[in-house]
């Protein structure tokens, strides 16, 4: 069996690291909303994935967080006037029911990432003792230029880059040493969740996140990391950056991107305001497995148009 790698940018014979078992994570949802069905293709795709490499005989550890503390979760509840912990656990049953309602298999471990902030300490601080990170007011960024490699994944060139990061903006952001630098912790704000840490009261940065995780769940050696391509920088290219400074040695051996799914509009996003989610094809009149047919039809490293009058003919062919 051979998969397209982002990492080499060609086709490999895929080998695991351990015979018929695969270690494999997969990029979640931020839980600040319903997921529309732009966040569903991804996961169609790698449940896909995930069913084949069962059907040929692996053990799949499926590895898929949820992101319950961001600065979206937090404007969310904010203006609902609702804890973030209630608008995350609100938005993760809402999204569990639409990946039953597509046959998404749950995954082996859906972690939260409210749950490992003491593991992302803890790596956060090996980063500054081997002099990768540093810690200014409480805010610790990742020096990018440290490690070599930077942008292998993206293949972009570090001297052309643009600081990758988050919406909003972080407090003492004009301190960093370098502007590629990126934020591994930041100091809480007023009305924020925070946990304590040796540098501040505050919370982890996004990419910190996914780097914990996996390592807790998969171990130091990971066979599949997937995502959407807009997840190849900055965010996958952060975690290969942070990962391989914290171990040591090569992280992931396959990245496995997927194409977006687009309207007429362009590429769905929830940032955008209409969001158009499972759920509400369901309301509709459309069956999610219709839905899941028709991604299925398209390549998933090409993108993929959305219409309903594309979806209704392949309901008919569904129903057929």
């Amino acid at each position: 069996m051979k998969i397209y790698n982002t990492l080499t940018k060609k086709k490999e014979e895929f080998e695991p690291l351990e015979k018929n078992k695969v270690k494999m994570y997969v990029c979640g949802p931020t839980v600040y909303n319903l997921i529309h069905i732009g966040n569903a293709r991804p996961m169609i795709c790698f449940d896909t994935v995930r069913r084949y490499l069962e059907y040929k005989g692996y053990e799949v550890n499926y590895v898929s967080n949820f992101t319950d503390v961001d600065d979206k979760i937090i404007k969310k509840a904010n203006e609902e006037g609702v804890s973030a912990e209630e608008i995350s656990t609100r938005y993760i049953a809402e999204c569990k029911k639409d990946m039953e309602g597509m046959n998404i298999k749950p995954a082996t471990t859906h972690p939260l990432a409210t749950q490992e902030i003491g593991g992302m300490i803890d790596m956060i601080q090996t980063l500054i003792d081997k002099g990768y990170a540093y810690n200014v007011n409480g805010t610790v960024y990742y020096r990018t230029r440290k490690f070599e490699g930077y942008g292998k994944l993206s293949k972009k060139n570090i001297d052309d880059l643009e600081a990758g990061h988050r919406d909003i903006k972080v407090a003492g952001e004009d301190e960093k040493e370098d502007p590629l630098d990126f934020v591994l912790w930041k100091p809480k704000k007023e009305g924020e969740p925070a946990w304590e840490s040796p540098w501040s009261e505050g919370r982890p940065g996004w990419h910190i996140e996914c780097s914990c995780i996996s390592m807790k769940h998969c171990g130091e050696y990971l066979d599949i990391h997937c995502g959407g391509v807009d997840n190849i920088f900055p965010h996958h290219t952060n975690e290969i950056a942070q990962s391989e400074a914290y171990l040591g040695h090569k992280w992931c051996n396959y990245w496995f991107h997927n194409e977006h799914l687009m309207d007429e509009s362009g590429k769905m996003s929830k940032s955008k305001g209409a969001v158009l989610s499972v759920s509400v094809l369901k309301e509709n009149g459309y069956n999610p497995l219709a839905f899941r047919f028709m991604c299925l039809q398209s390549h998933y490293r090409k993108q993929l148009v959305f219409s309903y009058p594309v979806l209704e003919q392949i309901q008919n062919q569904y129903n057929k």
